[in-house]
């Protein structure tokens, strides 16, 4: 890798607004293309951000050779064509959450980066944050004891839009890919994976979540008690719950900012972490320090544990009958 590792975002709507501002943030780090199927908006996004190259195809993004990484913002049915693409174009790849559509298609994104030998990453920006690696390192100390619950929500009000890619099963909408994906995969860093999966879901006019509730039961007997909505505001938090006390991660839990203990017979210890911007730098920063050690993947979102997220809400969302236009054959959990 270069001394300054050259990004290109493909796609350019709102979430690659903000990704291209956080990488301002980031030292060794400069936007050198910006693509979009849109020229004008290509250019747009390139102008604010001072990209010097812009395409007006994904696949003239993709053969640029001055890029050095991809950062895939497209909707939800297109992150596995994105992905592909890219990889086979010999491009890194760090792709939006929900990584793909099932876990069909992400055992395919991740079986063409291992034969590619190149890094691929869900952009599971979560996982980087400060606060994060604060929570981790309090639980690997047993500050609240043995885990035995975490309960967590997410859920905002979204305006009547059923064209719009929240509310749209062709654009895999719908709660539980939209925002249930944090849940589950804080549910999963914090647990591991589910050994058996319970809930049940409000399907809307146009077919997707709008609601859903979920009960995830863990190796060791935990319970994962989780809910997701895209048209009801709830007070986005997680609690996890020991023998000996409680740890919350408050509003916005996905992005976390602050974190409070609270032991069984203490007074409770608050930590605030604060950043500038919206945050993606950190996962930016994480995909450069892979880049930079040679590694294919990230030891803070694992390419098996996006597998075993994308298999779990598979069987989440089985029973409900949703499905996706696109979709490959959804696969399940044991």
């Amino acid at each position: 890798m270069p001394d300054t590792i050259r990004w290109a975002i493909l796609g350019a709507g709102r979430i690659a607004r903000k990704f291209a501002s956080c990488l301002r943030e980031v030292p060794d780090a400069q936007l050198i293309a910006v693509g979009s199927l849109s020229a004008e908006r290509a250019n747009a996004l390139a102008d604010e951000f001072g990209a010097p190259h812009r395409h007006a195809s994904y696949e003239a993004l993709a053969a640029d050779p001055d890029v050095d990484v991809v950062y895939v913002c497209t909707r939800n049915p297109f992150h596995l064509d994105n992905i592909k693409l890219c990889l086979t174009a010999g491009k890194p790849v760090l792709c939006e959450k929900p990584f793909t559509l099932n876990a069909a298609e992400a055992a395919e994104a991740i079986t063409l980066a291992r034969e590619r030998k190149l890094f691929l990453m869900e952009a599971m920006w979560t996982r980087c944050f400060p606060a994060t690696a604060k929570l981790r390192e309090w639980l690997a100390q047993g500050r609240i004891g043995e885990l035995q619950l975490l309960q967590g929500d997410f859920g905002f009000r979204n305006d009547w839009k059923p064209e719009g890619r929240h509310l749209s099963v062709g654009l895999g909408g719908g709660a539980l890919l939209d925002v249930g994906v944090y849940l589950v995969s804080f549910s999963s860093m914090v647990l591991g994976p589910p050994v058996h999966v319970a809930g049940d879901a409000h399907l809307g006019a146009t077919g997707v979540d709008e609601s859903c509730g979920m009960v995830l039961r863990h190796a060791r007997g935990e319970l994962s008690v989780l809910s997701a909505a895209i048209r009801t505001e709830t007070a986005k938090q997680v609690t996890i719950f020991g023998t000996t006390g409680r740890l919350e991660v408050p509003c916005p839990f996905w992005k976390p900012n602050a974190l409070t203990l609270t032991p069984l017979d203490g007074a409770p210890e608050h930590v605030e972490f604060p950043y500038p911007n919206f945050g993606y730098q950190f996962e930016q920063a994480e995909v450069m320090r892979c880049l930079r050690a040679g590694r294919l993947e990230s030891d803070l979102m694992p390419l098996e544990e996006t597998l075993s997220i994308m298999r779990t809400l598979d069987a989440i969302r089985a029973p409900w009958g949703l499905k996706y236009p696109t979709e490959k054959p959804p696969v399940g959990i044991a």
